[in-house]
Parts: structure tokens; C-alpha cells; sequence
């Protein structure tokens, strides 16, 4: 219901306000939703942040129509190594013949989400099963052999309610790697938290909190960010969030603010007054 114009309340006001009183009024107020809560905020390292490699030729189109969750199977005893390990990931996959990293997302232990193969290409497997349609989220490490971090439990729910709300999929397509072929991925330790609900109840809380704003978080930030992820000196379980500025629009017509993420591909200068960053 959209909320009353202010000629449908004057309206309203003199066809009741002699026989109803104001009760009518509290009944109108309460009929109207509760507006939706401004999403979260999260940010993925671009891959030239992280040192990507330039990819290869045979991406495969794709729609995503539901997510699955991997492991990377390699342990990661110390978290510095994760920005390497990626890039080696990378180059893996690259000599396995395929054009990218295999996964679409990568979480290190210290819940930092990187960008990996573009949401609209279908990712790779060394196993049998099609992952067309499969948005691919990998966590970083071996968990068959290792628990799972809070911080990368944190994050891999906040992308996964990304994933849900961004391609209109349901929370019940949300599953793991093995549900689909003959593995332990992706591995003892989140198998679990996805069979119980846990995952899935978690995804439900951010959505009803307002869902998730995953935004690419790129240039010189970003690369400062990996450098001090390995270098050991980044903040873990810290929410990375895109820098933000307030765009006070003071000749051109529309909006009187425009919040917008910084670093944002295709982001560029512009000429004007700004307000407080948040």
C-alpha cells in the first residue's frame, strides 16, 4: 500500500474526521509498511588488487538459479598467505585449461571476500557435475582438516544473502559442493552448518535486516588492503566496507544527495562541494 498523497488525506480527514474521529488516522498510519532497512554494506578486493592474473579465452554464459559453496581444499594455517594463495589458485586453473579461477567469490580466514570469475560466466569443476547456473562461493582453506573462522562464516553469509536477493534465487538453492557430486567439499566443518539450517537461517537475518550491498572495492585502497593482509597487519573479522562520500548536487535537477560507493568501476572525479564521508 503507498502511503497517502497529501490531497487523498485531506481527502480522507473531512469525509471522517466528523463521524470517526481521529481514530481512522492511527488505523491509516499503522496500514503503511514499515520502510526496509538500508542494506548492509560489504565489498569484494578487485582482482587486480589482489594480483589477478589477465584471464584466458572459453567463458561460458550463464544465468545463476542457485549458489554453491566450496572449499579450496589447501590448508591455510596463517592467514597472510591467502592474497598468494589466490593468485595461485589462479594460475592452477589457468594451466588446467580453464579461462579464469574457478570460483565467482573467494573468503580468506579473516572474512576478506575477493573477486574472482565474473558472476555471468559459469565456473569450473574438477569433478563431475554441470555448475551452469551455479554461483560458485569458495572459503579459503581445508576444512576437513581445520574449523571454520567466525569471520569467514560472517562473510560467506553476507555474500550468500548478496547472491540470494542479487539473482532472485530462493535461500533452499543455497547448498554445497558435495550435494551435487562424489566429495567432501566442502568439508566437514561447513557440510554441517549448511544440512542444519544454520547458514540458511543466517542468510534469512540478513535479508530481513535489509539484505547485503556487495560492491567492488578497487585502486590504490584495495592494494593497500592486500598489502596489509600480508603483511599480517590487517584488521581480522573487521566489516570491509567501500569508502563512501556524500554528492551534493547543487545545479542539476533530481536528487539533493546522491551517496555513493568510492572506488566503484567507472567511478571518476567530479566537480562539486561534498559532504562527510561515512
Amino acid at each position: 500500500m503507498q502511503p497517502p498523497t497529501r490531497r487523498e488525506f485531506l481527502a480522507a480527514a473531512g469525509a471522517f474526521a466528523a463521524t470517526a474521529g481521529t481514530g481512522w488516522l492511527f488505523r491509516l498510519v499503522a496500514a503503511q509498511p514499515a520502510a526496509r532497512a538500508a542494506p548492509a554494506a560489504a565489498a569484494a578486493i578487485c582482482k587486480e588488487a589482489w594480483g589477478a592474473a589477465p584471464v584466458g579465452a572459453g567463458f561460458v554464459a550463464h544465468a545463476v538459479e542457485r549458489i554453491t559453496v566450496h572449499h579450496t581444499a589447501a590448508m591455510l594455517a596463517d592467514n597472510r598467505d591467502a592474497p598468494r594463495r589466490l593468485r595461485g589458485h589462479q594460475r592452477f586453473h589457468r594451466n588446467a585449461g580453464w579461462p579464469d579461477l574457478a570460483y565467482h567469490f573467494v573468503i580468506d580466514a579473516h572474512g576478506h571476500v575477493y573477486e574472482g570469475r565474473p558472476v555471468a560466466y559459469r565456473g569450473d569443476t574438477f569433478t563431475e557435475y554441470d555448475p551452469t547456473g551455479h554461483l560458485l562461493v569458495a572459503c579459503e582453506g581445508h576444512f576437513d582438516r581445520q574449523p571454520l573462522p567466525a569471520a569467514q562464516l560472517a562473510s560467506l553469509t553476507d555474500v550468500l544473502a548478496w547472491g540470494v536477493e542479487r539473482f532472485g534465487v530462493g535461500v533452499d538453492t543455497i547448498g554445497g559442493h558435495r550435494d551435487y557430486t562424489s566429495t567432501t567439499c566442502p568439508g566437514a566443518a561447513v557440510r554441517p552448518l549448511l544440512a542444519d539450517g544454520t547458514i540458511g537461517a543466517g542468510v534469512e537475518q540478513r535479508l530481513r535486516a535489509g539484505g547485503v550491498e556487495l560492491a567492488p572495492f578497487c585502486g590504490p585502497a584495495a592494494a593497500d588492503l592486500v598489502a596489509a593482509i600480508e603483511a599480517g597487519s590487517d584488521e581480522p573479522g573487521a566489516a570491509l566496507t567501500p569508502a563512501r562520500f556524500l554528492l551534493r548536487h547543487s545545479n542539476t535537477p533530481g536528487t539533493a544527495d546522491q551517496e555513493i560507493p568510492f572506488g566503484r568501476a567507472g567511478w571518476v572525479p567530479v566537480a562539486g562541494s561534498f559532504g562527510e564521508g561515512s
